[in-house]
């Protein structure tokens, strides 16, 4: 086993101690783990943000695969099991919560009170409507929220950008293409979108807060 001393040492050495020690401190929460969820939560985790809750009500199914971090192994099995083992296997000394439950208009406020920073990774547009409602609600002037909007098929990457809604709130995305569209998802797009949400919650975290 590595200890946790030689990899927050790696990570110094590749990130600078300054910036490990803010990213370690960080707290993320990120509701969704399906392809843009589970791909955000593996690159905060590499980069060594060290407070994450994974939220999904979800099991692993086979059609998850085709764009999702998980295993053949996980299938039938919750996604924030999962998920958390996955993690762990790439860094076991992280802070990691779970909630094995479906966001409702009911428990935002509770679910999310702990974090600093808030990602959607739903794949329905009426479930990120109702995460950005909730979220100016109960925490739009104390919070950050980052969201995905716009990443199936298989159009240009160059078509997906972030952009700074508002002070509190960052999207990412096309803004085009969705599944209301007809289109599938799948891994490089969706992946690319992934990236554009972690890099913006890292740069949060650091202070960043222009796109």
């Amino acid at each position: 086993m590595v200890s946790k001393e030689e990899i927050d040492a790696a990570l110094c050495e590749r990130h600078t101690k300054e910036v490990h020690t803010i990213l370690s401190a960080g707290k993320v929460a990120i509701a969704g783990l399906g392809g843009l969820g589970s791909t955000i939560a593996i690159a905060l985790a590499r980069a060594g943000v060290g407070h994450l809750h994974l939220i999904d009500f979800d099991k692993v199914d086979i059609s998850n695969l085709n764009r999702q971090q998980y295993r053949l192994k996980d299938i039938g099995r919750n996604k924030t099991e999962c998920l958390k083992e996955i993690i762990q296997d790439i860094n076991p000394y992280l802070t990691i919560k779970t909630d094995t439950v479906r966001v409702t208009e009911d428990n935002i406020q509770e679910l999310f009170e702990q974090e600093d920073i808030i990602c959607e990774a739903f794949d329905r547009p009426e479930a990120k409507s109702m995460l950005v409602d909730g979220f100016f609600t109960y925490f739009g002037q104390t919070k950050k929220l980052v969201s995905g909007s716009g990443m199936a098929g298989y159009a240009s990457s160059n078509l997906i950008q972030t952009r700074k809604i508002n002070d509190h709130f960052y999207l990412a995305g096309d803004m085009t293409n969705g599944l209301e569209k007809g289109m599938s998802l799948m891994a490089p797009r969706v992946g690319i979108c992934a990236g554009h949400q972690a890099n913006m919650i890292i740069r949060l975290l650091l202070g960043e807060t222009e796109v």
